[in-house]
Protein backbone atom coordinates (compact mmCIF):
# COMPACT_ATOMS: atom_id res chain seq x y z
CA UNK A 1 0.00 0.00 0.00
CA UNK A 2 1.43 3.29 -0.79
CA UNK A 3 2.67 4.92 1.96
CA UNK A 4 0.34 8.25 1.85
CA UNK A 5 -2.28 6.32 1.30
CA UNK A 6 -1.78 4.60 4.76
CA UNK A 7 -1.01 7.63 6.85
CA UNK A 8 -4.09 8.48 5.62
CA UNK A 9 -5.78 5.60 6.39
CA UNK A 10 -4.54 5.19 9.63
CA UNK A 11 -5.68 9.17 10.51
CA UNK A 12 -9.38 8.08 10.17
CA UNK A 13 -8.64 4.88 11.98
CA UNK A 14 -7.07 7.24 15.02
CA UNK A 15 -9.95 9.52 15.28
CA UNK A 16 -12.27 7.21 14.97
CA UNK A 17 -11.33 5.70 17.81
CA UNK A 18 -10.29 8.57 19.79
CA UNK A 19 -14.17 9.15 19.73
CA UNK A 20 -15.26 5.63 20.05
CA UNK A 21 -12.62 4.70 22.83
CA UNK A 22 -11.77 7.90 24.50
CA UNK A 23 -14.44 10.63 24.02
CA UNK A 24 -17.53 9.24 23.26
CA UNK A 25 -19.04 13.01 21.71
CA UNK A 26 -21.64 10.72 19.85
CA UNK A 27 -20.84 13.73 17.26
CA UNK A 28 -20.46 11.06 14.77
CA UNK A 29 -24.30 9.71 14.76
CA UNK A 30 -25.72 13.67 14.40
CA UNK A 31 -26.78 15.24 11.39
CA UNK A 32 -25.19 17.94 12.06
CA UNK A 33 -21.70 17.02 12.09
CA UNK A 34 -22.29 15.03 8.73
CA UNK A 35 -23.53 17.99 7.37
CA UNK A 36 -20.79 20.35 8.41
CA UNK A 37 -18.99 17.36 6.39
CA UNK A 38 -20.67 18.13 3.35
CA UNK A 39 -20.47 22.00 3.69
CA UNK A 40 -16.21 21.27 4.02
CA UNK A 41 -16.06 18.89 1.69
CA UNK A 42 -18.45 21.77 -0.38
CA UNK A 43 -15.32 24.18 -0.37
CA UNK A 44 -12.46 21.09 -0.43
CA UNK A 45 -12.98 19.71 -3.85
CA UNK A 46 -12.43 23.24 -5.94
CA UNK A 47 -9.70 24.08 -3.85
CA UNK A 48 -7.53 21.48 -3.62
CA UNK A 49 -8.60 20.39 -7.03
CA UNK A 50 -7.33 23.97 -8.23
CA UNK A 51 -3.95 22.95 -6.15
CA UNK A 52 -3.56 19.52 -7.61
CA UNK A 53 -5.02 19.81 -11.38
CA UNK A 54 -3.25 17.98 -13.87
CA UNK A 55 -1.84 21.28 -15.81
CA UNK A 56 -0.29 23.81 -13.65
CA UNK A 57 -0.57 22.02 -10.84
CA UNK A 58 0.65 24.13 -7.54
CA UNK A 59 0.68 20.26 -5.10
CA UNK A 60 2.35 17.49 -6.33
CA UNK A 61 2.48 13.71 -4.81
CA UNK A 62 4.90 11.28 -5.73
CA UNK A 63 2.39 8.65 -7.93
CA UNK A 64 3.99 5.90 -5.84
CA UNK A 65 2.82 7.23 -2.36
CA UNK A 66 -0.56 7.55 -3.32
CA UNK A 67 -3.15 5.09 -5.04
CA UNK A 68 -3.60 7.29 -8.22
CA UNK A 69 -7.99 7.51 -7.32
CA UNK A 70 -8.75 10.82 -7.77
CA UNK A 71 -12.24 12.33 -7.13
CA UNK A 72 -13.78 15.61 -7.62
CA UNK A 73 -12.07 17.99 -9.22
CA UNK A 74 -8.53 15.85 -9.74
CA UNK A 75 -8.18 15.72 -5.99
CA UNK A 76 -6.51 13.13 -4.99
CA UNK A 77 -8.80 10.48 -2.58
CA UNK A 78 -6.26 11.01 -0.30
CA UNK A 79 -6.70 14.37 0.75
CA UNK A 80 -10.28 13.62 1.62
CA UNK A 81 -8.94 11.29 4.24
CA UNK A 82 -7.26 13.53 5.65
CA UNK A 83 -9.70 16.30 5.68
CA UNK A 84 -12.02 14.08 7.09
CA UNK A 85 -9.32 13.58 10.37
CA UNK A 86 -8.43 16.74 10.48
CA UNK A 87 -12.12 18.26 10.43
CA UNK A 88 -13.36 15.77 12.81
CA UNK A 89 -10.48 15.58 15.62
CA UNK A 90 -11.13 19.86 16.06
CA UNK A 91 -15.32 19.18 15.93
CA UNK A 92 -14.74 16.27 18.69
CA UNK A 93 -12.01 18.43 20.81
CA UNK A 94 -14.24 21.15 20.53
CA UNK A 95 -17.53 19.35 21.83
CA UNK A 96 -15.55 17.53 24.65
CA UNK A 97 -14.50 21.05 26.22
CA UNK A 98 -17.40 23.64 25.57
CA UNK A 99 -20.31 20.53 26.34
CA UNK A 100 -19.54 18.77 29.55
CA UNK A 101 -22.77 17.07 29.60
CA UNK A 102 -21.00 14.95 26.54
CA UNK A 103 -17.91 13.86 28.61
CA UNK A 104 -17.92 10.80 30.96
CA UNK A 105 -19.40 10.79 33.85
CA UNK A 106 -17.54 11.36 36.21
CA UNK A 107 -17.41 10.49 40.44
CA UNK A 108 -19.58 13.58 41.90
CA UNK A 109 -17.43 15.14 44.61
CA UNK A 110 -18.85 14.62 48.30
Amino acid sequence: MPEYTLIALCSVLLVLGIELLWLRTGILRTAQFWLSMLIVWGFQIPVDGWLTKAEGTIVGYDPQQITGLRVGWNSPIEDFAFGFSMITLTLLVWQRVTRPDTQEASPEPH
